[in-house]
């Protein structure tokens, strides 16, 4: 799973939010636009309307910013995930709301996607940390959702780290390919949502 979006905030007035975010904001807005590429502080600054002055006061380069956002893009769809599903639901229902939370998530900005797909990687050890970081935040999430009295009740939980990691692994490739390829991402939801619910199918012959 990759990173969700800034659109899903709800945009401060200029006066109220703070200059910070709404850099992260200006960046993901000219991301929008142009790709993380050929993006200028200038462009940064033009959409937050601010100052470089502002800009450099918050942020070093334009990589840092750029780290930052897709810090707050993964915790905004884990935030999003998590209040999608439903706890006292079947299990099978929960993997359900999880995995179209997730593709909600990507498919309502999927310029951020494409961006993290082809342009992150370019940062070298620091796109490393953040993959590295993002994958670990949503491992613990999928750990957290598993485990509870649904899931265990039914034999489905909890998840293992190895077994969260493989499903999460395959899902973001999957969704990786298809963008890339320019399909659409909401397509997955069923081969996602049966792949996820084979993996976390009880062996017992529990439900």
């Amino acid at each position: 799973m990759t990173a969700a979006t800034s659109a899903d905030a709800t945009p401060l007035p200029d006066d109220a939010a703070p200059f910070r975010q709404r850099l992260i904001d200006g960046l993901a807005a000219s991301i929008r636009d142009r790709g993380y590429r050929d993006s200028t502080i200038a462009d940064v600054v033009r959409h937050a309307r601010t100052s470089r002055r502002t800009f450099y006061a918050e942020f070093a380069s334009k990589d840092e910013c750029y780290v930052a956002l897709l810090h707050s893009s993964n915790e905004r769809m884990r935030h999003r995930i998590e209040a999608s599903v439903d706890p006292a639901a079947p299990w099978r229902e929960q993997v359900r709301q999880a995995v179209e939370a997730y593709i909600d998530a990507v498919v309502s900005d999927p310029a951020i996607m494409i961006s993290w797909i082809r342009e992150l990687p370019a940062l070298g050890t620091v796109a490393r940390t953040v993959q590295r970081e993002a994958i670990d935040e949503m491992t613990e999430l999928l750990l957290r959702l598993s485990d509870t009295e649904v899931f265990r009740r039914s034999g489905a939980g909890p998840l293992s780290r190895p077994l969260a990691l493989l499903l999460l692994g395959g899902i973001r490739e999957l969704t990786a390919t298809t963008v890339e390829d320019g399909g659409d991402v909401r397509d997955l939801t069923e081969v996602a949502t049966q792949a996820a619910t084979a993996l976390l199918a009880p062996t017992t012959g529990q439900s």
